[in-house]
């Protein structure tokens, strides 16, 4: 295995190295996830904007990727970056980040055990932040009154956080990549392969996103962007608090296939070497000469990840439908 976010030898049982190649699908998994619907919904917004140049980028994004093979898309990104970026001795730095044609260097946070009191205090900002966007949005539908949202979900995130690093006296220690050798030692490492596969990924189902959101926006009948506009809303409230909520519930179903194409897709990063969940059982195939029972352990995996992505999904659909008066 080229990579690994658990701790992993090669003496480890296959059970181990079956759980690494899965944390490592799950991980790329979520990553490509974001960001192809943060580019799907930025793409789809220009896709129906007043901006001729952007209708036009977002066409031209769409038709590029949905029109191309995705493993001839991932063969061009991983021969461009390997070819195209300076080896390690030469990285391209910017600031604390270091960009090679082996790996991405980032910044991190050396562990230590009182690190778990920020990131609870994180995990409970984001609670508080999120109930507060909620409490706020129904405020503005029974009154009309308009409640900062921004500035107390920011102060949460920021305030709760510190507060606990200076409650706890949590020492806070930036790692920083350092060239040691033939190679940078500290902060997070990202492999070329990593995020080859998870900018392929991204773009290339940000694409499919954008197509959907594209068609959400323009199922919403032109009465709610006239009635808007009567009411003295500008365009920017309007999609924010008028158009994209009507389109969340349309477009979740046809969302939910291209998560779960984009996790099955995840499957391909064997062409560039990356240890994910194919690439081990592949090994372990190759040393046991068991395939069929390999074959079935890892479409059983595969199979619990899709599942669980549809279900939280359709759930939330669910309950969308529920306070509308759907079912």
């Amino acid at each position: 295995m080229s990579e690994s976010l658990i701790p992993y030898s090669p003496e480890d049982s296959y059970a181990r190295v079956i759980l690494t190649g899965l944390i490592n699908t799950i991980v790329l998994a979520a990553v490509s996830l974001l960001l192809a619907t943060l580019l799907g919904v930025i793409g789809g917004l220009l896709s129906v904007g007043p901006s001729p140049a952007g209708r036009v980028l977002a066409t031209s994004y769409v038709e590029l990727f949905r029109n191309l093979p995705k493993i001839l898309v991932l063969l061009v990104f991983f021969v461009v970056a390997v070819n195209g970026l300076p080896p390690v001795r030469e990285s391209i730095s910017l600031g604390p980040v270091q960009i090679s044609n082996r790996a991405l260097y980032l910044p991190a946070l050396e562990w230590d055990p009182l690190l778990w009191a920020p990131i609870l205090a994180i995990a409970l900002a984001a609670v508080l932040a999120l109930a507060w966007r909620r409490w706020a949005t129904g405020h503005f539908a029974r009154t009309g009154q308009l409640v900062p949202i921004a500035p107390i979900a920011l102060g949460l995130l920021i305030g709760l956080p510190w507060f606990a690093v200076m409650l706890f006296q949590v020492p806070v220690i930036p790692s920083l990549p350092e060239l040691r050798g033939f190679d940078f030692t500290g902060g997070l490492r990202l492999s070329l392969q990593f995020v080859v596969m998870a900018a392929m990924l991204g773009l290339y189902h940000g694409a499919q996103i954008t197509e959907v959101v594209r068609g959400g926006i323009q199922s919403v009948p032109s009465g709610q962007f006239e009635a808007a506009s009567a009411l003295g809303i500008n365009r920017r409230r309007t999609m924010r608090l008028v158009v994209l909520p009507q389109v969340l519930r349309i477009v979740i179903p046809p969302i939910n296939n291209q998560y779960v194409n984009l996790i099955k897709n995840t499957s391909i990063g064997i062409a560039v070497g990356y240890s994910d969940l194919m690439s081990v059982v592949g090994t372990i195939i190759n040393q046991t000469f068991r395939p069929l029972e390999m074959m079935l352990v890892t479409m059983g995996l595969y199979l619990a990840l899709c599942l669980a992505v549809t279900s939280l999904l359709n759930r939330w659909n669910a309950v969308l439908r529920r306070r509308e008066g759907k079912l």
